[in-house]
């Protein structure tokens, strides 16, 4: 008798098994927006629309066609109504519809309120971050200065800059900190968006838009400078002519001969400085007038 009623509650048990299974995967990979492959949609607390996901909601009434006063973000967190996908029931932020029984995100964060089926981008929830991220956490640590989670190939060698992600990108002005975009943290500490960077570099732009350091390694074109520079010398009245220039690499001020061609810094030799003023003494203008004279 012990025999078979082992036997059944192991039947019984393996069919619960497989019917959660079934209900883990059921309807997974279709349903969802462009954003994420989810099994729910949320009802915004702010405006009490429903819609697939915060961007979702973010695209729509934020557009050109919402009137200005009435435009606004999706407060996240504050989140605490989804309909499930397959069953339309809606209740309170969970996992597993309370009807159906089915898995509204194979991922899901109860703090973030997220939910989200394609479980290959390792998402993970940062608590210093205070949102979920991707790439798996055991690749990432968090810099408190910076106030993000940055790769671990970057713990010993990043530049720290206070809240470096929370701010805009400086090329399109899309706030950095939560976007789903590829960013790129240059040597200045300053960050990116990688394709505002790429589209940077397509018109011959090799420094941070916010503090002018060079972004590249830009060794070879520095020596090229030097080759031009030597075949361009400058006439008679400008032969003299000293100005000081600020290195935007170095920040070091530096008294240098006037070239029309680039002014090299004298402490690192970077081409990436700008005049500032010129030396005493040393205005061609005065020496045109004694020319004339």
């Amino acid at each position: 008798m012990e025999t078979a009623a082992t036997a059944l509650m192991a039947e019984e048990q393996q069919h619960e098994e497989e019917q959660a299974a079934s209900l883990f995967d059921l309807g997974s990979g279709h349903h969802g927006c462009a954003h994420y492959r989810r099994r729910c949609r949320i009802r915004a607390p702010c405006c009490d629309d429903l819609f697939d996901c915060r961007h979702c909601h973010n695209e729509s009434k934020n557009s050109m066609y919402t009137a200005l006063l009435d435009r606004h973000d999706i407060p996240r967190h504050d989140i605490v109504k989804v309909i499930c996908s397959l069953c339309n029931t809606e209740q309170d932020v969970q996992q597993h519809c309370v009807s159906c029984g089915v898995c509204m995100g194979k991922y899901f964060c109860a703090k973030c309120k997220f939910f989200d089926d394609d479980v290959s981008k390792k998402q993970y929830h940062c608590d210093e971050c205070g949102i979920c991220r991707t790439g798996g956490k055991e690749n990432f640590f968090h810099c408190t200065v910076c106030g993000c989670c940055y790769s671990n190939s970057m713990k010993n060698t990043h530049k720290c800059v206070e809240g470096a992600m929370h701010h805009n990108c400086p090329v399109c002005l899309e706030f950095l900190f939560d976007t789903m975009k590829d960013i790129n943290v240059l040597p200045c500490g300053h960050t990116i968006h990688l394709a505002c960077l790429r589209e940077m570099e397509q018109h011959y732009r090799y420094s941070c838009p916010i503090c002018s350091k060079s972004i590249f390694n830009m060794t070879d074109l520095w020596n090229k400078l030097d080759q031009q520079i030597a075949k361009t010398p400058m006439p008679e009245m400008y032969k003299d002519k000293m100005v000081w220039i600020l290195c935007n690499d170095c920040n070091a001020n530096c008294n240098v001969h006037f070239n029309i061609v680039a002014h090299k810094c004298q402490n690192c030799s970077s081409y990436n400085t700008r005049q500032i003023r010129e030396a005493p003494g040393s205005s061609c203008a005065s020496r045109a007038a004694e020319t004339v004279r």
